[in-house]
């Protein structure tokens, strides 16, 4: 896969796409590709490749928690294995983040398959119980210090399978170089859009019990990090009303080199995303948004994350959203259920020295492992940032009938959303 990753050669045709997304490889009715066992695997790929494996739990007393391991490979260099926490409460705007460099690493564990992985400072522990109501979960564990231990189990309902776009072997897999075949890089996503996380945090030497709905990821950047993207978005947003919603959504700009006319076209837009309406995995979707055409209003299949208002941001150089719309639309894929599912999301963040919800706004090169920010800070000459935000919700749905007992129409559901914006050139 990676035979041209360190080749300056040109393409024989310099106006040939060096772009492939996952957004166009598949048809509407084919975007739904259930999960794999060995989709979820740790692959532990080397090369300059950055793998993780994310949870992101929204709990009842409303605090989010994300805990991530970071995978970063950097050509023959060995690995650096990260574990970073992030714990919020909206109620104090008490913020505990942790980054731990963790040491002796393992995937599998004895015993395990390579979805379980450790280290001396935690363990997070793949189970699988076929033929119930939760057929696959995990447990996370994590004595990170002083400040914060972890115990937490998060559990996929049987009506909400994991996906990736698109089925088969290249399912998921978004190609950088002319030649998907022989690809200079890559990225892929792996989803599970709802999980009923449960357990018990320690936080500055005080147990709570916690229980609350989350997502799921697992992804691989098989390429710098500075050439995959310029702008990402991430949107997450969970409700238990209707016996379980959630929309979830990741996309992503390619710098100027990447496009579907060779190096100069790029500022293409993957996006990709999911909702789940009554408990049930309802619609995938995926929509590329080229450069040089106008996206439909009406389009059969829509994934979309619009800053629809900006303002400069004197903090960071950017010109940060004050309002993003996020939009999603696919054909419902729920037996019985034939139609169109089309929910939108509108949030007015406010200005960006008084944003509403918001956690902080994170220096990357600040957090990143060393190696990879100066390798990153040298090749780009760049400053990257992420805000994140935490917000109270309401997405409104299209939805026929047959998803929601005795919903029809259009429907309001509140929730709670979390959402980032990264920018990197």
């Amino acid at each position: 896969m990676f035979s041209s990753f360190f080749s300056t050669a040109p393409p024989v045709d310099p106006n040939a796409p060096n772009f492939h997304p996952v957004s166009s490889a598949f048809k509407p009715e084919e975007l739904f590709g259930e999960l794999e066992p060995k989709d979820t695997e740790w692959a532990c790929p080397g090369g300059f490749t950055v793998e993780t494996q994310v949870f992101y739990s929204l709990f009842e007393d409303g605090r989010s928690l994300m805990c991530q391991v970071i995978h970063s490979s950097i050509g023959v260099w060995y690995p650096t294995i990260q574990f970073t926490c992030r714990l919020f409460d909206p109620n104090t705007k008490e913020h505990t983040w942790k980054s731990i460099n963790v040491t002796n690493f393992v995937t599998p564990p004895p015993g395990l398959d390579k979805r379980s992985s450790k280290a001396d400072q935690f363990s997070i522990t793949y189970k699988s119980k076929p033929d119930t109501d939760f057929p696959e979960g995990y447990t996370i564990t994590a004595n990170l210090d002083n400040d914060l231990q972890i115990t937490l189990d998060v559990r996929r309902p049987a009506s909400i399978p994991g996906y990736k776009v698109g089925k088969g072997p290249n399912g998921g897999y978004s190609y950088f170089g002319p030649d998907p075949k022989n690809a200079e890089g890559y990225v892929i996503h792996r989803f599970w859009p709802r999980y009923v996380a449960s357990g018990l945090l320690v936080h500055k030497g005080q147990a709570t019990s916690v229980k609350g709905p989350g997502m799921f990821v697992h992804a691989i950047q098989g390429m710098r990090p500075n050439l995959v993207a310029a702008r990402w978005n991430f949107a997450h947003f969970q409700s238990e009303a209707y016996g379980g919603v959630s929309a979830i959504q990741m996309d992503f700009t390619t710098i100027d080199a990447y496009g579907r006319k060779g190096d100069g076209s790029g500022g293409v837009i993957t996006s990709v995303g999911s909702l789940v309406l009554g408990g049930k995995l309802a619609a995938v979707t995926a929509e590329t948004k080229w450069p040089d055409e106008e996206q439909a209003a009406d389009a059969g299949v829509i994934s979309r994350a619009v800053h629809s208002k900006l303002v400069h941001d004197p903090d960071t150089g950017y010109d940060a959203p004050t309002e993003i719309v996020f939009r999603w639309a696919g054909p419902s894929i729920v037996p019985g259920a034939t139609g169109l599912v089309d929910a939108t999301l509108t949030l007015d963040y406010g200005k960006p020295d008084s944003y509403k919800g918001l956690i902080e706004k994170v220096d990357v090169l600040a957090e990143i492992p060393y190696v990879i920010k100066t390798m990153v800070n040298y090749v780009a000459g760049t400053k990257p940032f992420i805000y994140k935000w935490l917000n109270p919700a309401t997405l409104h749905v299209k939805l026929p009938s047959g998803i929601i007992e005795g919903v029809s129409g259009e429907v309001d559901v509140e929730g709670t959303f979390y959402n980032e914006a990264t920018f990197i050139s």
